[in-house]
């Protein structure tokens, strides 16, 4: 944008607002507006966690804008650059643009103030291009929009056809997803292929169930008011019950995801089934390269999920923030992020994409040749959108602590409830 479009009353009065309330909020009214002018509109520093592909977003954007100087460094995992984020915020130089994991955002949402509004940028142009309740994750009190959605993680089942086939199980994808209509269908299944082989059904109870049930629906552990009711609200109790159902059974490797473990268990084929979103299908193909057409990916019980997501802010006291909006409108329009799905996996946030060809017709050679453009874009368009508070990531590492205190350490599984709620608390300072 070369011109700034002129602010709403109810953005001034937000910004306004947001330097008299924002607590930890570190820039005025007139920083946050006056944001706008930048010292350089060809050069910015990006700020972006390692694992997620921006080192080939920016040289894709260097192709389109080959005078922009990028100065990307990768800070190291989501929640190390957030951290790295919070501590600029505090003081220190804060880079022009910054990446930020989805459950990390909504603490920074908390203290708006500290980012620039991205309304006077030109969002409010763009935001109906993108997914309702993903971008309205993004938003502070008065409309205030600090982020723009990258990414979204559709859910499905990646699972191995020739394990499946051993097992005397069905390995059409339609058909295998009718195996599992519910949670409880999912785990049953993994019985009767634990019973058939010997061998664990699927990874782990904690990102495979737990994790995915928890997010199926319209409120998790905060409620529409922002009142945390984790311990309370019948959708979590129930998705860490089928958690602790799922190890009850034996049908788990009981690997953690990510770990080296369960890395060098996808290499060697120790499971047959994993919770998969999207962008989870780069780690399989890198993990077990020579399993290639033996794996497809289906539905996932109840229909639809996410897992991950990232956004693009703009602190307030970027230096250019011009170059970085740049960057955000150029290389999250729909089309660029098409393009990003084609070559990386990851989902658009953008439902114009929804019904073209290149998305819908896309099919993946590693896994059987599965539409997975339709399976994950099925999977989000069904979601329910919910409240996520400023401490959604910590509570729901209480939850996942507490269930790998069970599958992997032997903990009693019926003192988990309690394990989990009471750390929960103690990470809210409740």
């Amino acid at each position: 944008m070369n011109t700034l479009p002129p602010l709403s009353m109810t953005r001034r009065r937000a910004l306004a607002m947001s330097a008299v309330l924002g607590g930890t909020a570190l820039t005025s009214a007139a920083c946050s507006s006056g944001s706008g002018g930048s010292s350089d509109p060809n050069t910015f520093d990006f700020w972006s966690f390692t694992g997620i592909g921006q080192k080939d977003d920016v040289a894709a954007y260097k192709k389109l804008a080959p005078d922009v100087t990028v100065k990307l460094t990768e800070v190291g995992s989501s929640a190390e650059t957030a951290q790295a984020l919070t501590t600029a915020l505090a003081g220190g130089k804060v880079p022009d643009l910054c990446l930020i994991q989805a459950t990390e955002l909504p603490k920074f949402v908390e203290n708006a103030g500290n980012f620039v509004d991205l309304g006077t940028l030109g969002a409010d142009d763009l935001e109906g291009e993108y997914l309702d309740w993903v971008i309205s994750q993004a938003k502070a009190k008065d409309d205030v929009l600090i982020g723009i959605p990258t990414d979204v993680g559709g859910m499905g089942v990646a699972y191995r056809t020739d394990f499946f086939a051993a097992a005397g199980l069905p390995t059409d994808r339609v058909e295998v997803g009718k195996l599992w209509p519910t949670w409880e269908d999912f785990i049953a299944t993994g019985q009767k292929y634990t019973a058939a082989t010997g061998k664990p059904f699927m990874d782990n109870a904690n990102t495979s169930v737990f994790l995915q049930a928890v997010s199926q629906g319209d409120e998790q552990y905060y409620d529409a008011s922002g009142k945390p009711v984790f311990e309370t609200n019948p959708q979590v109790r129930d998705s860490f019950e089928l958690a602790l159902s799922a190890i009850a059974a034996k049908v788990t490797a009981r690997l953690g995801t990510f770990t080296d473990g369960w890395t060098a268990a996808l290499g060697k084929g120790d499971f047959a089934a994993m919770g998969a979103p999207s962008w989870m299908l780069g780690s399989i193909r890198s993990a077990a390269p020579d399993s290639k057409g033996k794996w497809d990916v289906a539905t996932i019980p109840g229909g639809s999920g996410n897992w991950g997501g990232s956004y693009l802010v703009i602190p307030a006291r970027a230096a250019n923030p011009k170059a970085a909006w740049k960057y955000i409108s150029t290389m999250q329009a729909p089309d660029q992020q098409l393009q990003h799905f084609l070559t990386s996996g990851s989902l658009p946030t953008t439902p114009s994409n929804y019904d073209k060809p290149e998305l819908t017709s896309y099919t993946d050679p590693f896994f059987g040749n599965a539409p997975t453009g339709q399976i994950f874009t099925q999977s989000v368009l069904g979601l329910k959108a919910f409240k996520v508070g400023p401490n959604t990531a910590e509570i729901g590492t209480a939850f996942l602590d507490a269930l790998t205190g069970v599958e992997q350490d032997g903990a009693p599984a019926d003192a988990a409830w309690d394990t989990a709620v009471k750390n929960a608390k103690t990470a809210i300072g409740a």
